[in-house]
Protein backbone atom coordinates (compact mmCIF):
# COMPACT_ATOMS: atom_id res chain seq x y z
CA UNK A 1 0.00 0.00 0.00
CA UNK A 2 1.17 3.77 -0.32
CA UNK A 3 2.43 5.72 2.22
CA UNK A 4 0.20 7.85 3.77
CA UNK A 5 0.56 11.55 2.59
CA UNK A 6 2.68 13.73 4.76
CA UNK A 7 4.30 10.78 6.19
CA UNK A 8 8.38 10.27 5.70
CA UNK A 9 8.56 7.58 2.70
CA UNK A 10 9.88 4.24 3.75
CA UNK A 11 13.61 3.79 2.22
CA UNK A 12 13.98 1.58 -0.62
CA UNK A 13 13.86 -1.99 -0.37
CA UNK A 14 16.71 -3.41 1.91
CA UNK A 15 18.65 -0.17 2.02
CA UNK A 16 19.31 0.37 5.47
CA UNK A 17 22.93 1.42 5.63
CA UNK A 18 25.69 -0.49 7.36
CA UNK A 19 23.92 -3.13 9.73
CA UNK A 20 25.21 -6.21 11.73
CA UNK A 21 23.53 -8.84 10.31
CA UNK A 22 24.29 -10.18 6.41
CA UNK A 23 20.93 -12.45 6.11
CA UNK A 24 20.29 -15.66 6.96
CA UNK A 25 22.56 -18.49 7.88
CA UNK A 26 20.44 -21.28 7.94
CA UNK A 27 17.17 -22.71 8.70
CA UNK A 28 16.54 -26.05 10.53
CA UNK A 29 14.09 -28.41 9.36
CA UNK A 30 12.75 -31.77 10.04
CA UNK A 31 11.55 -34.29 7.40
CA UNK A 32 11.05 -38.09 7.18
CA UNK A 33 12.64 -38.70 3.84
CA UNK A 34 15.94 -36.34 3.51
CA UNK A 35 16.92 -37.93 0.16
CA UNK A 36 13.66 -36.86 -1.23
CA UNK A 37 13.76 -33.29 0.27
CA UNK A 38 17.41 -32.88 -1.49
CA UNK A 39 16.10 -34.22 -4.17
CA UNK A 40 13.70 -31.17 -4.25
CA UNK A 41 16.47 -28.70 -3.45
CA UNK A 42 18.22 -29.98 -5.73
CA UNK A 43 16.27 -29.73 -8.60
CA UNK A 44 14.34 -26.56 -7.50
CA UNK A 45 17.11 -24.25 -6.83
CA UNK A 46 20.38 -26.20 -8.00
CA UNK A 47 21.35 -26.35 -3.96
CA UNK A 48 23.97 -28.43 -2.91
CA UNK A 49 24.12 -30.94 0.15
CA UNK A 50 27.19 -30.37 1.14
CA UNK A 51 27.66 -32.25 4.16
CA UNK A 52 25.86 -35.42 5.99
CA UNK A 53 26.31 -36.72 9.50
CA UNK A 54 24.83 -38.20 12.68
CA UNK A 55 22.57 -36.47 14.90
CA UNK A 56 22.36 -39.03 17.68
CA UNK A 57 20.40 -41.96 17.77
CA UNK A 58 18.54 -42.78 14.80
CA UNK A 59 18.62 -39.34 13.28
CA UNK A 60 21.01 -37.77 10.65
CA UNK A 61 21.88 -34.16 10.06
CA UNK A 62 22.41 -33.01 6.26
CA UNK A 63 23.71 -29.33 5.45
CA UNK A 64 21.85 -28.52 2.21
CA UNK A 65 23.50 -25.48 0.66
CA UNK A 66 20.75 -22.60 -1.02
CA UNK A 67 22.83 -19.80 -1.65
CA UNK A 68 26.16 -18.20 -0.93
CA UNK A 69 25.89 -17.97 2.66
CA UNK A 70 22.70 -19.82 3.67
CA UNK A 71 21.54 -23.80 3.95
CA UNK A 72 18.91 -25.84 5.05
CA UNK A 73 20.03 -27.63 8.45
CA UNK A 74 18.04 -30.88 6.95
CA UNK A 75 17.12 -33.21 10.63
CA UNK A 76 15.37 -36.51 10.18
CA UNK A 77 14.86 -38.49 12.62
CA UNK A 78 13.07 -42.33 13.00
CA UNK A 79 9.80 -42.06 14.76
CA UNK A 80 9.38 -37.86 14.51
CA UNK A 81 6.13 -37.29 12.68
CA UNK A 82 6.64 -33.34 13.05
CA UNK A 83 7.51 -32.89 9.22
CA UNK A 84 4.50 -34.95 8.30
CA UNK A 85 2.00 -32.40 10.04
CA UNK A 86 -0.08 -29.79 8.03
CA UNK A 87 -0.86 -26.24 9.11
CA UNK A 88 -2.37 -23.28 7.83
CA UNK A 89 -0.61 -20.35 7.87
CA UNK A 90 -0.20 -18.89 10.46
CA UNK A 91 -0.75 -21.92 12.65
CA UNK A 92 2.08 -23.25 11.99
CA UNK A 93 4.09 -22.26 15.40
CA UNK A 94 6.92 -19.92 15.63
CA UNK A 95 8.41 -20.51 12.20
CA UNK A 96 5.43 -20.05 9.64
CA UNK A 97 7.25 -20.25 6.60
CA UNK A 98 10.63 -18.88 5.37
CA UNK A 99 11.59 -16.84 2.33
CA UNK A 100 14.44 -17.22 -0.28
CA UNK A 101 15.85 -14.74 -2.26
CA UNK A 102 16.80 -15.04 -5.80
CA UNK A 103 19.96 -13.63 -7.44
CA UNK A 104 18.51 -11.98 -10.21
CA UNK A 105 14.84 -11.86 -12.22
CA UNK A 106 15.87 -14.05 -14.49
CA UNK A 107 17.14 -16.53 -11.53
CA UNK A 108 13.26 -16.02 -9.98
CA UNK A 109 11.45 -16.62 -13.13
CA UNK A 110 14.12 -20.21 -13.71
CA UNK A 111 13.24 -21.06 -10.23
CA UNK A 112 9.13 -20.11 -10.42
CA UNK A 113 9.17 -22.22 -14.08
CA UNK A 114 10.24 -24.92 -12.25
CA UNK A 115 8.24 -25.37 -9.33
CA UNK A 116 5.30 -24.63 -11.64
CA UNK A 117 6.51 -27.74 -13.61
CA UNK A 118 6.75 -30.13 -10.38
CA UNK A 119 3.18 -28.84 -9.64
CA UNK A 120 4.38 -27.44 -6.32
CA UNK A 121 3.16 -23.50 -6.83
CA UNK A 122 0.10 -21.99 -8.77
CA UNK A 123 2.63 -19.48 -9.95
CA UNK A 124 0.81 -16.47 -8.71
CA UNK A 125 3.01 -13.50 -7.91
CA UNK A 126 3.14 -11.25 -6.12
CA UNK A 127 3.84 -7.42 -5.98
CA UNK A 128 4.27 -6.17 -2.43
CA UNK A 129 5.93 -2.98 -3.91
CA UNK A 130 9.59 -3.22 -3.53
CA UNK A 131 9.55 -7.10 -3.74
CA UNK A 132 7.79 -9.89 -6.08
CA UNK A 133 7.30 -13.11 -4.60
CA UNK A 134 5.81 -16.28 -5.17
CA UNK A 135 4.69 -19.28 -2.54
CA UNK A 136 6.04 -22.90 -2.86
CA UNK A 137 5.26 -25.70 -0.78
CA UNK A 138 8.10 -28.39 -0.65
CA UNK A 139 7.86 -32.65 -0.42
CA UNK A 140 7.07 -32.40 3.11
CA UNK A 141 4.76 -29.52 3.10
CA UNK A 142 6.63 -26.95 4.61
CA UNK A 143 5.68 -23.61 2.69
CA UNK A 144 8.41 -21.34 1.28
CA UNK A 145 8.79 -18.18 -0.69
CA UNK A 146 10.80 -17.01 -2.88
CA UNK A 147 11.37 -13.26 -3.45
CA UNK A 148 13.70 -10.67 -5.45
CA UNK A 149 13.47 -6.83 -5.95
CA UNK A 150 10.99 -5.70 -8.07
CA UNK A 151 12.30 -4.28 -11.29
CA UNK A 152 9.12 -2.60 -11.86
CA UNK A 153 8.92 -1.17 -8.43
CA UNK A 154 7.63 3.07 -7.70
CA UNK A 155 9.99 4.14 -5.12
CA UNK A 156 7.69 4.13 -1.32
CA UNK A 157 4.96 2.47 -2.70
CA UNK A 158 3.98 -0.75 -1.08
CA UNK A 159 1.46 -3.14 -2.01
CA UNK A 160 -0.93 -5.72 0.56
CA UNK A 161 -0.58 -9.69 0.07
CA UNK A 162 -2.60 -10.73 -2.89
CA UNK A 163 -1.49 -8.38 -4.97
CA UNK A 164 -0.97 -9.37 -9.13
CA UNK A 165 2.20 -8.66 -10.71
CA UNK A 166 1.48 -7.06 -13.62
CA UNK A 167 4.40 -8.41 -15.35
CA UNK A 168 3.28 -11.91 -14.70
CA UNK A 169 -0.74 -11.20 -14.92
CA UNK A 170 -2.70 -10.19 -17.65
Amino acid sequence: MASDPGSTPAPPAYDHGPMLLDGMNHVAVLTQDADRLHAFYEEMFDAVVSHTQDAGPEGQLSFVDIGPHTRLNVFQFEGNAEASLNRPMFARGRLDHFGLQASSIEAFETVRDRLIAAGTTDGFVTDFGPILSVFFVDPDGLEGEVCVDNPDAEPGVYHPPGTPAPRYHS
